[in-house]
């Protein structure tokens, strides 16, 4: 099996809106990789406040923040706010239509309305109108949670894929009625098969952009693990432009798990740290979850986009994470270093995550082959004594799990 052949659904073509922040714009749909997007829990009112969290999320690696525009004193912080922001500002409004007019007047470079919340038309249409007028595209977020009370009676008092998508349509027929078409949509949820099966149908009759989440996930880490599982289902369809985690937790760490999901799914470019470790086995010398901890406390101080493995064993360590830019495997009280599964040299077992530090900026400043072409003489030897040795004090069979397929056979057997 090629590299070729381990490639997600192809993506889905949607239109292109544009969020024209003055230095950093950010598109969405079409052609632009998936954006990362999170959400201030500051009072927008406090602008020194929402700016300092608005730079911990953009270095976290929210290419979009969004503020509540909920009364006069947000939509004046915004004011103050967007010139300011290293990345593009969208305004959250809920059920005041002038909240949005007044967002627009801050220079805000994007809208999201909840159309469960602002129903009269004719505000609807004002608010599209003047967000054409000055090119600032609308998200339409629909909710399960606040859907219009008529569409929740006409589908049985439920709240079903068919009656979100729906709220969606309606949404845009308003638009289009004034020509307005920078849009963008989320149909979210915080049950997850009807989340994932709402974005699949609306895929189906709209080609603008859709923003994936989960609402209302939760704590970490159950929220992480609900916001994964609906968000990396529809990404591996070809399905979504934009993602935001919806954590009861900092919004740093919304930021941060958006953008390693996306590097992990192969849909962004690696920017950090992606720290792999074995669960540990019957063979591991050190407490492999330490180590790991350590290290990845350790590397992310330094931000770079490697891969760095903590294996807990010679035996097998440097040939499962060959792949890995760099990686250190324990045996005999001493750590064996390796890049690219060829080992470089041989540890104290308490040098072993200075030893990654020091080897991760020597690949970060002269590169993989110039850490390879530095590797200890002597180094593959030792390696390979140290393994040879666990191997004759342990065996093959270090967890005994022969001896346990041997005991199911009999009982199997007996019975």
């Amino acid at each position: 099996m090629n590299d070729e052949s381990l490639k997600l659904a192809e993506r889905r073509r949607t239109r292109q809106i544009t969020l024209a922040h003055r230095s950093n714009p950010v598109s969405v749909g079409g052609d632009a990789p998936v954006s990362v997007q999170s959400m201030t829990t500051t009072k927008t009112a406090d602008v020194e406040g929402t700016l300092q969290q608005i730079y911990a999320l953009a270095g976290a690696g929210a290419d979009i923040v969004r503020c509540t525009c909920n009364d006069a004193d947000a939509a004046a912080g915004l004011a103050h706010i967007v010139p300011r922001s290293p990345v593009p500002i969208v305004a959250d409004v809920h059920n005041n239509y002038r909240m949005a007019l007044a967002a627009l007047d801050a220079g805000v470079h994007c809208l999201r309305l909840n159309p469960g919340n602002i129903r009269r038309p004719e505000h609807i249409k004002l608010i599209a109108t003047e967000a054409r007028d000055r090119n600032v595209p609308i998200r339409i977020g629909v909710n399960g949670g606040s859907l219009d009370e008529r569409l929740y009676q006409r589908y049985g008092g439920k709240v079903t894929p068919e009656a979100m998508v729906e709220s969606a349509q309606i949404e845009m027929a308003y638009f289009e009625e004034v020509g307005f078409d920078q849009i963008k949509i989320s149909v979210k949820a915080s049950n997850i098969p009807l989340m994932i099966e709402a974005y699949r149908q609306l895929s189906e009759v709209t080609d603008h952009p859709l923003h994936l989440g989960v609402t209302e996930a939760g704590p970490p880490p159950a929220g992480l693990v609900k916001a994964t599982a609906g968000i990396a289902a529809l990404l591996a369809e070809g399905i979504g432009d934009t993602i935001r985690y919806s954590l009861t937790a900092d919004p740093v760490e919304e930021a941060r798990a958006g953008r390693q999901l996306l590097e992990a799914m192969g849909l962004r470019e690696r920017k950090g740290l992606d720290l792999i470790a074995c669960p540990s086995c019957g063979r591991a010398e050190v407490d492999v979850i330490k180590v790991a901890s350590d290290a990845q406390e350790a590397l992310d101080d330094l931000k770079l986009p490697i891969q760095v493995a903590v294996m807990g064993c010679v035996v097998n360590g440097p040939g499962e994470a060959r792949d890995a830019d760099l990686g250190i495997a324990a045996g005999r009280r001493r750590g064996h270093l390796f890049v690219k599964g060829k080992v470089v040299k041989v540890v104290p077992e308490a040098e072993m995550v200075s030893a990654l530090v020091e080897w991760a900026e020597l690949i970060r400043d002269d590169g993989v082959e110039a850490a390879l072409a530095k590797a200890d003489a002597g180094a593959a030897a030792e390696a390979e004594a140290d393994r040879a040795a666990l191997l004759d004090d342990k065996g093959l069979d270090a967890n005994a799990s022969e001896q346990r397929v041997e005991l199911i056979r009999r009982h199997l057997a007996e019975s």
